[in-house]
């Protein structure tokens, strides 16, 4: 071998082991890169759920927050139509009531009294009447 070959033989070793170095700094440069995105993306997912769960814990008590106020409005609900039923029951005793009265009144319609005494068997029976 002449000392050409030799030295264009460690030349091209040369520009290999360079290319190596080279090669080898780019997969590493990729190989980090690639690391810290996923190390991003696992802390971006990470925070994903966490915002997840308190979002679903809002939910949860906003969902019992309507449920409670469904049931109360079921209650005014079922309030209001008891209240109904009474007030129709108190309006029909109230008409029951005055036709006795007007009945009681009718009765007497021509009686005069002038003393306590002439009133008193006059209200008694208008009482009775009523009663």
């Amino acid at each position: 071998m002449s000392a050409l070959d030799t030295l264009a033989a460690g030349g091209v070793s040369g520009i290999w082991k360079l290319a190596a170095v080279v090669m080898a700094s780019l997969m590493l440069a990729v190989a980090s890169a690639a690391g810290t995105g996923w190390w991003l993306a696992a802390g971006d997912r990470d925070q994903a759920l966490d915002d997840l769960k308190a979002e679903q814990g809002v939910s949860a008590e906003l969902r019992a927050s309507i449920a409670e106020q469904n049931l109360a409005v079921d209650g005014m609900a079922r309030a209001t139509l008891f209240a109904q039923q009474r007030g129709e029951a108190a309006k029909a005793a109230a008409a029951t009531a005055g036709k006795k009265y007007q009945a009681a009144q009718a009765q007497l319609a021509g009686v005069r009294a002038t003393t306590c005494d002439e009133a008193m068997p006059v209200v008694r029976h208008m009482l009775e009447g009523v009663r």
